[in-house]
Parts: C-alpha cells; structure tokens; sequence
C-alpha cells in the first residue's frame, strides 16, 4: 500500500536535485552517488506527519534494504534515523519498482553481514566508520515480513 500525505519540502540542494530527476525519469537508475546506485527510502515524519523522500545507497539483498546511518562519520546520526524507526512501514524504490516493509535496526552478527554488504556496495562506509566513535547503525526493510 502506497504511502499518502503531503510532502516535506527538501532543504538540502543535492538531495532535491536528486528528487527532481528521480521524479522526472521516474526511476533511481537516473541518479548516482559516485557511480553507485541508490534507491529512494520514503517516510512519514514522527513530529510533522509529512512525507520525506531520502535517496540513500543502495543495499539490497535478496529483497530485504538496508539504510546505513552514517552521516558521513558524524559523531551523531542523521536526522532521518530516527524518523525511520518511528515508522511501522517504510517504503523503498529501487529503479522503477516501489516495495515497502517494516524498519528496524539491526544488531550482532546480522548488522555484521548487512555491514559487509553496504561496505561492498558503497566503500566509503568504512571510511566512515573509522572517522566515528559511534557503531554506524544499520536500519532493515523487509518487504513482506509482517
């Protein structure tokens, strides 16, 4: 079931440019981060009640996304963590397909395999966490899992 309500107005440039070609090609295989895929993570603010759009790297495995909270290896979390989390489903795009599922994080030996994968899909993660005290969190959408 899609996801319905007013949007939140984005902020940051790069990310509403990232939108706006999303939105006008009508799949995330038209943008990129540094030659590497991203899908589009779809939610409902906790406070606001809006939608907000979050185009995050994409790591996918046998149907299941992971958004990596790593804000770059900011000693905090983005913003978006937590407003995930407040959520009972999330939808994700991946290219032209749209699939929407629970959120929760992930921790142990799970978080570990997921984290391999995201660092497999987006090296700098690894980089990221080195810069941080933090243990980058890593959030799960599972489509299907009730």
């Amino acid at each position: 079931m899609a996801l319905e309500g007013e949007y939140a107005q984005e902020k940051a440039g790069w990310v509403a440019d990232q939108l706006a070609k999303i939105d006008e090609t009508g799949t995330t295989a038209s943008v990129d981060v540094a030659g590497m895929a991203v899908v589009l993570f779809t939610y409902r603010g906790p406070k606001t009640g809006k939608l907000y759009r979050r185009p995050l790297m994409r790591v996918e495995h046998d149907g299941a996304y992971a958004a990596v909270a790593s804000k770059g290896g900011a000693p905090d979390n983005p913003v978006w963590y937590a407003s995930l989390l407040a959520n009972d489903e999330v939808e994700v795009q991946d290219g032209t397909t749209v699939v929407s599922g629970p959120v929760r994080e992930i921790h142990g030996a799970e978080r570990e395999e997921w984290w391999e994968r995201a660092v497999a899909a987006y090296p700098p993660y690894a980089e990221y966490q080195e810069k941080t005290d933090r243990l980058i969190p890593v959030l799960l959408v599972e489509p299907g899992r009730a």
